[in-house]
């Protein structure tokens, strides 16, 4: 063991029983303190295997750090967190125990490095996902959540029959590279892809999604497909099929999600479409399309996350999801509009969001390889996405006719928790923001004082301490907007040399000292002649 770091995600799902003992905003603030310690916990751990553990000869690794695993585990612990907040005022023991055992089940996926490991937590994600769509009581969710238990019991048996399989064939539980040939590889394949929801095994997720709790929905969008995603980029990277298979999932939710009505199961379908732009990724297997894949899975979690976040505060206010049902509801929920048309922009892969990046790298990758037949199915799904889920969702539940509800703005924690994933999705924003901020800076430093400098109404000592004042305004202007947008440090050099290195402070030096010398030993000229100045300089 390193330290007293324990296996990644056990934490949390440990970290359930108190939640179930707590009451109140002790249990709220546990629930949030507990993803916390599970992330410091995670990166204390160094690359390489880890907390290993006999079993029937072979040896079993709770831990396997390395670069992939890193990301997927950095991404969860983020999302667990912006859930738990999101669910601070949810006063059901149970669901929040769920929560965080769905939750530390998918950190220890992605950790696992055997097989047998993998196929411990893939269960417990199952089950705990099951009590998050059943918690919502009602007939409908209590029979998509049976119905969602079957298929993955199914999917489980049919990846526990592959592990077997693989292991006898192999000689080893380690989870390393499969690739398809034999009959375990293919086993394996299949019950990866009923929870990345292909096509055909994909009718689970429209069917439970939905009908989960406000905050359920928010915990089942991040996690189920996308240690799917991971594992199958662990496994199966540069398998031809699955660049087929992803091409499907881009293009037929289009048309359900369409003509769907209900807001929450549009989302639904279109986080099968953007699952499958990482099943492309994966299928390709070059290095810019596995990167472009995990980069739009972690983009994905968030502002999917997000999307699910503003319609569970639509239907935690109105208690409607409908589109025929709400409407005009910017006048009631702007802070919820604006955060949902954040998250609608970078899932349309609008320039300045993250899915603009993320996805674009897949779709290079596509190009690169010329493939053109993917790279057109995938640019249809790409307008399609920003019709039902770029401009639908946002449109039918905050403008479109008005539904004449007048409700409250959603509750702080789900206010706090959608800005959290709003400002993650915004990185080039704020970067053309800092521009835009540095520009302005420098125009209200320097501006209104150039016409006093330039201008011969005023007396020489006030012309020279002006351009002193304004000098100095520049440098703490550069100091502050330096330090407050931290997008600054994607150019490191930039950041040593200009904004915070020796240049920087000799400079400021230079500006101190040019103010000093203006005030002190530049004479005052008003009412003095030439020759009285001139006389004062000892010319």
């Amino acid at each position: 063991m390193i330290g007293n770091a324990i296996p990644p995600g056990l934490i949390l799902i440990l970290g359930a029983v108190p939640a179930v003992l707590l009451r109140g905003r002790l249990r709220s603030a546990w629930m949030l303190l507990l993803p916390a310690l599970s992330l410091l916990n995670m990166l204390a751990l160094p690359e390489g295997n880890h907390f290993l553990l006999p079993f029937f000869r072979q040896e079993l690794v709770l831990a396997r750090v390395d670069r992939l695993s890193m990301v997927f585990g950095i991404i969860f612990h983020i999302m667990a967190f912006i859930a738990n907040l999101y669910a601070w005022k949810v006063d059901d023991r149970f669901q929040n125990a769920a929560g965080l055992v769905y939750a530390g089940a998918a950190i220890g996926a992605v950790f696992a490095g055997d097989l047998f490991t993998l196929f411990i937590f893939w269960e417990m994600m199952t089950l705990s996902a099951t009590f998050l769509i059943m918690a919502r009581r009602t007939e409908k969710s209590m029979a998509a959540g049976f119905r969602y238990f079957m298929v993955h019991v199914v999917s489980g048996l049919c990846l526990l029959g592959g592990i077997l399989l693989q292991v006898q064939s192999t000689g080893t539980v380690a989870f390393n590279m499969i690739g398809l040939g034999n009959l375990s590889s293919w086993l394996i394949f299949i019950g990866f892809g009923v929870n990345s929801a292909w096509p055909l095994l994909h009718f689970w997720l429209p069917d439970a999604y939905p009908e989960a709790t406000v905050t359920g929905a928010v915990f089942l969008s991040a996690f189920t497909t996308k240690t799917a995603v991971y594992v199958l980029a662990r496994a199966y990277p540069g398998t031809e099929a699955l660049i087929w298979i992803g091409a499907a999932m881009t293009v037929f939710p289009i048309f359900f999600a369409v003509i769907e009505n209900n807001l929450r199961r549009v989302l639904s379908y279109s986080l099968i479409n953007q699952v499958g732009f990482m099943m492309v990724g994966i299928g390709i297997g070059t290095e810019l399309s596995l990167n472009g894949t995990v980069s739009h899975a972690f983009s994905h979690i968030l502002y999917k996350a997000l999307l699910f976040m503003s319609m569970g505060a639509v239907l935690h206010q109105t208690g409607k999801i409908n589109a025929t049902d709400v409407g005009g509801l910017y006048r009631s929920m702007p802070w919820t509009c604006t955060f949902c048309i954040v998250g609608a922009a970078s899932i349309s892969a609008f320039p300045l969001f993250s899915g603009f990046v993320s996805k674009s790298m897949v779709m290079e990758a596509a190009a690169l390889g010329d493939m053109r037949v993917v790279w057109f199915m995938m640019l249809f799904a790409s307008a399609g996405v920003l019709h039902h889920a770029g401009i639908k969702i946002p449109f039918s539940a905050f403008f479109s006719h008005d539904s004449g509800i007048r409700c409250k703005e959603a509750p702080l924690p789900m206010l706090l928790a959608m800005g959290l994933a709003a400002y993650a999705q915004t990185t080039g924003l704020w970067m053309l923001l800092f521009i835009l901020g540095y520009i302005a800076c420098f125009a209200l430093s320097v501006g209104p004082v150039t016409w006093v400098i330039l201008s011969e109404v005023f007396p020489t000592c006030i012309r020279g301490r002006a351009m002193a004042i304004a000098t100095i305004c520049l440098w703490i202007a550069n100091y502050i907007v330096s330090q407050t947008f931290p997008m600054m440090d994607a150019n490191p050099w930039l950041v040593n040399t200009f904004h915070r290195g020796l240049p920087f402070w000799l400079y400021g030096a230079f500006c101190a000292v040019l103010l000093v010398f203006t005030w002190a030993f530049v004479p005052e000229t008003k009412g003095k002649t030439l020759e009285e100045i001139e006389r004062h300089w000892g010319r």
